[in-house]
C-alpha cells in the first residue's frame, strides 16, 4: 500500500494560506468563461443524458440481434468533462454476458463457458489470468485445442486477451489502431471488449475501508458503489512475460458514479487539469512512450477532493481547487509513484512517465504554480486564454447541443442500417414476417418492468422507423403485383409519419408518385417543402461524414429550448433509403442506386458501404426537389417543375452544397436524370462525368454514363 505523504507539507500550506487576491477575481472570470465553452451543469446534464440514451439504443439493438452483451459509455463525453476545443474521443465498453466470470469454484455456473480469475505471485497488480473451466462440470478446461487459448506448464488452459485484438484487427483490416485495451478503426473511437465481474475483488473492496472519509465522497454515494460491479478488460502489464494472457480489473462504474456525483466546480478544474495537459505538460515529456494521461488529471482531482473540505470547491475559489490539484499531481512526482484512486496497489507511473520525465514536470509545474498561474492566460484550447483576458466572449453552448443531438440520432440511425440489414438477408416474402418479429420484441421489450425510459425513447423510435419500412415493402408488393393496397397500409404510413420532418414523408410521397397519384404526390410534396426550412439538420446513418459538417444557428437554438426526442426529431431530415424490397415504391431511376457495382467494385467498399450500397439512399432536400421535378412534369405545371430543376441545379453547382451532402454521388446521378429529360444529353453527361470524379467506383453513373455514350455513338 502507497503512503501519500503530503509534498512538502509547511510549504504547501503556507502556500495556500497566501492565496494571491486577484485569485478570486480570475476563478470568477475563468468560472464564466468555462460556462461558455460548454461546462456548466446545463450542457454536462445533456452530454449525460445523450451519452446514457446512445447506451440504451446499443442495448436494445443488441437485444433485436440476439446478443448477449451490455455496452457503457465511459470517458470525458459521457461524464460532461470536455469542450470542443479539448477534441476528446469516444470511449465504449461492450461486456460480453455469456461468459461467466468466477472469483471461486462456488461462482461455477452450468452450461456457460467459466473464466476462473487467477492470480499467481509474480502477476502485476490490477491483473489476473483467466483459466477456462468446463460448462458442463465444474472442472478446468484439460488441454489446448483453440487458437485463442494459452497453456502453461502445468497444463492449465488460459484465455489469451489477443483474441480481442486479432477480432478487430480482422475487422479493421489496415484501419486497426490498438491503445492499451481499446481497439478501434478511427482516432475518434476507442472500443474496449470486456468481461463484467458481477462482485468486487479484494484490491477494490480494500478502498472502502482505506478511504478517508468526512470530506467526499459521501457515505451514500460509498454505499452505492459497493453495488458496482467491474471489469476485466484485454490487456497485460507492459513488463510482464505473461502479458498475452493478463487481464486488468477496472471498476469504470464506481468512477463514473464518482464523476457524477460531483458539482459543477470540481468539473471546471478538470476541464482545466486536461487543457493544461494538452498544451503544457507534454512540453516537458520528450522521451518517446511516456505520456501524463487524462486519467491522471482524474486521479488527482479524485485524491483532492477527498483531503480537502467542501468549503473549497465554490465559485470563487476555481483557481485555489486548480492549484491544488497541480499540488497533488507534485507530491506524486516527488515520491516518484502515482498511486490509484481505488484500485490498491497500482502505480500509475508504470510503464507511462519515466523517472526523467517526472522530474521535468515536477518542475515545471512548481514553475505554474510561483507564476500565480498566468500560465491559464496562455491557453489555446478554446481560446481560454484569449476569453480571459476579454472576459467570457461568445457562448458556444448551442453548438454542442446541437451536435449531441445530430450525432445521437445518427447512432440511432447506424444501429437500424444494421437492423435493415439483417432483415433483407431473407427472402421478400419473409421481410413482412422479420419486420413483425422485430417489432413485436421491442414492444413487449418497452412492457418489461426492467425497461427504463432511455430504452423506451430509442424503442419507440425505431418502432417507427421499422413500421415505415414496413408500409413500404408492403406497398411495393402491392405495385409489383397490380393489387389493390391493403385498407390498414393508411395506419402504418400513419404510424411511421413522425420519425422526422421528411423521410417517411417522402416515401409516402414517391408511392404515391410511383401508383400514378399525381396530385396526392404533390400535397404531400407541398407539406415536406414547407417544414423543410433552413433549421432543419439533416442526418444519415451510412457511415459518411460529409465534408462540410456545419450545423445552422437555428438548429442549434432549436435544441437548446426543446429536448425530448418528439421535439427533436422535428428538426431532422434523415436520408431517405430503399430497400431492394422497396423499389417499386421508389422512381425507376433510383432503382440503378441498387445495383451500383461494376467489375470488382464490392472489393472496394468499407465495412459501412457493405450494409448499404445494396439500397438507394439520398438526401432528404434533394430528393424532394427530384421528386418534385418528376411529379410537376407529370401534372404539366411547367413553371414548377423548373423551380424544381433550378433547385437541383443549384445544390450540384455549388462546391459549399455539395459538400453538405451524405450521398453527393446519387444527387448528381438524380440531377443528370433531369437534365435528360429536359433533354440536354451533354449536360447530363457532364453531371455524370461529375459524380464520378466524385466517387469513380460503387457509383451508377457508371452505368448512366454508358448509356449515354451508346446512344450519342448511334
Amino acid at each position: 500500500m502507497f503512503c501519500l505523504c503530503v509534498y512538502e507539507k509547511d510549504l504547501y500550506f503556507q502556500a495556500m494560506s497566501l492565496v494571491p487576491a486577484f485569485f478570486h477575481h480570475l476563478s470568477e472570470v475563468l468560472y464564466q468563461v468555462l460556462e461558455c465553452v460548454g461546462v456548466n451543469p446545463w450542457v454536462v446534464e445533456r452530454r449525460r443524458h445523450t451519452f446514457l440514451q446512445r447506451e440504451a439504443a446499443w442495448d436494445v439493438e443488441a437485444h433485436q440481434d440476439r446478443r448477449d452483451m451490455t455496452t457503457f459509455h465511459f470517458g470525458s463525453q459521457s461524464e460532461g468533462t470536455t469542450t470542443p476545443g479539448l477534441q476528446s474521443d469516444t470511449d465504449v465498453l461492450y461486456t460480453l454476458n455469456d461468459i461467466n466470470i468466477m472469483f471461486s469454484w462456488a461462482d461455477w455456473q452450468r452450461g456457460m463457458w467459466n473464466l476462473l480469475m487467477v492470480r499467481e505471485e509474480d502477476t502485476p497488480p490490477q491483473h489476473y489470468l483467466l483459466q477456462l473451466i468446463r460448462p458442463d462440470i465444474p472442472q478446468p478446461v484439460p488441454h489446448y485445442y483453440h487458437p485463442d487459448w494459452v497453456t502453461d506448464s502445468q497444463g492449465r488452459v488460459f484465455y489469451s486477451n489477443m483474441a480481442v485484438v486479432r477480432g478487430w484487427a480482422a475487422r479493421c483490416g489496415d484501419r486497426h489502431m490498438r491503445h492499451g485495451p481499446s481497439n478501434s478503426f478511427s482516432e475518434d473511437w476507442d472500443f474496449v471488449t470486456a468481461f463484467n465481474c458481477k462482485c468486487l475483488p479484494s484490491e477494490i473492496m480494500s478502498w472502502f475501508t482505506r478511504i478517508q472519509h468526512g470530506n467526499w465522497p459521501s457515505q451514500e454515494t460509498l454505499q452505492a458503489a459497493r453495488r458496482c460491479g467491474c471489469f476485466l478488460v484485454p490487456v497485460g502489464h507492459h513488463g510482464s512475460v505473461n502479458q498475452e494472457i493478463e487481464w486488468r480489473i477496472t471498476p469504470n462504474l464506481i468512477e463514473r458514479l464518482l464523476m457524477f456525483s460531483l458539482n459543477i466546480v470540481p468539473i471546471k478544474c478538470l476541464v482545466v487539469l486536461k487543457m493544461l495537459k494538452k498544451q503544457e505538460f507534454v512540453k516537458y515529456i520528450h522521451c518517446e512512450n511516456c505520456k501524463f494521461t487524462t486519467f491522471q488529471c482524474k486521479t488527482a482531482l479524485f485524491f483532492t477532493l477527498n483531503r480537502t473540505p467542501p468549503t473549497l470547491w465554490i465559485k470563487h475559489r476555481l483557481v485555489e481547487c486548480i492549484v491544488r490539484c497541480l499540488q497533488t499531481i507534485l507530491e506524486f512526482l516527488n515520491q516518484g509513484i502515482y498511486p490509484h484512486f481505488i484500485v490498491e496497489g497500482v502505480d500509475l507511473f508504470d510503464g507511462k512517465l519515466c523517472r526523467e520525465c517526472q522530474l521535468r514536470l515536477e518542475k515545471a509545474i512548481q514553475g505554474m504554480i510561483q507564476d500565480d498561474m498566468h500560465v491559464l492566460f496562455h491557453l489555446q484550447s478554446d481560446d481560454l486564454g484569449q476569453r480571459l483576458m476579454a472576459h467570457p466572449g461568445n457562448d458556444v453552448n448551442a453548438g454542442i447541443c446541437g451536435r449531441l443531438v445530430k450525432d445521437m440520432f445518427q447512432h440511432y440511425l447506424i444501429h437500424e442500417r444494421q437492423a435493415c440489414n439483417r432483415l433483407c438477408n431473407n427472402r421478400e416474402a419473409d421481410v413482412i414476417t422479420s419486420l413483425n418479429n422485430e417489432i413485436n420484441i421491442l414492444e413487449s421489450l418497452s412492457a418489461d418492468a426492467r425497461t427504463t425510459q432511455y430504452d423506451n425513447n430509442y424503442i419507440k423510435f425505431v418502432v417507427r422507423y421499422l413500421t415505415s419500412v414496413k408500409a413500404s415493402v408492403t406497398s411495393s408488393s402491392c405495385i409489383q403485383s397490380g393489387d389493390p393496397l391493403p385498407q390498414d397500409i393508411w395506419q402504418l404510413y400513419g404510424e411511421s409519419l413522425n420519425t422526422d420532418v421528411a423521410s417517411s414523408k417522402l416515401k409516402l410521397a414517391s408511392m404515391h408518385y410511383c401508383q400514378g397519384e399525381l396530385q396526392r404526390a404533390a400535397s404531400v410534396l407541398s407539406e415536406v417543402e414547407f417544414d423543410l426550412d433552413d433549421s432543419v439538420q439533416p442526418v444519415c446513418g451510412c457511415g459518411r461524414q460529409p465534408y462540410k459538417d456545419d450545423l445552422s444557428k437555428a438548429f442549434c437554438e432549436y435544441t437548446v429550448q426543446n429536448d425530448s426526442h418528439e421535439q427533436m426529431t422535428k428538426k431532422l431530415a434523415f436520408c431517405v433509403r430503399f430497400l431492394r424490397e422497396e423499389k417499386f415504391c421508389a422512381p425507376r431511376f433510383l432503382w440503378c442506386e441498387m445495383y451500383r457495382d461494376v467489375g470488382d467494385d464490392v472489393d472496394h467498399r468499407d465495412f459501412n458501404e457493405h450494409q448499404w450500397m445494396d439500397w438507394a439512399e439520398v438526401d432528404a432536400r434533394p430528393f424532394l426537389l427530384y421528386l418534385q421535378y418528376l411529379t410537376y412534369r407529370g401534372l404539366g405545371v411547367r413553371n414548377r417543375q423548373l423551380e424544381a430543376f433550378h433547385g437541383l441545379k443549384d445544390i450540384v453547382i455549388s462546391r459549399d452544397k455539395l459538400h453538405q451532402l451524405y450521398h453527393p454521388e446519387t444527387v448528381l446521378n438524380l440531377s443528370g436524370h433531369c437534365w435528360e429529360l429536359e433533354g440536354d444529353v451533354q449536360g447530363a453527361l457532364h453531371v455524370y462525368n461529375t459524380s464520378l470524379r466524385n466517387r469513380p467506383r460503387n457509383n451508377a453513373a457508371n452505368w448512366h454514363k454508358q448509356r449515354l455514350e451508346m446512344m450519342l455513338n448511334h
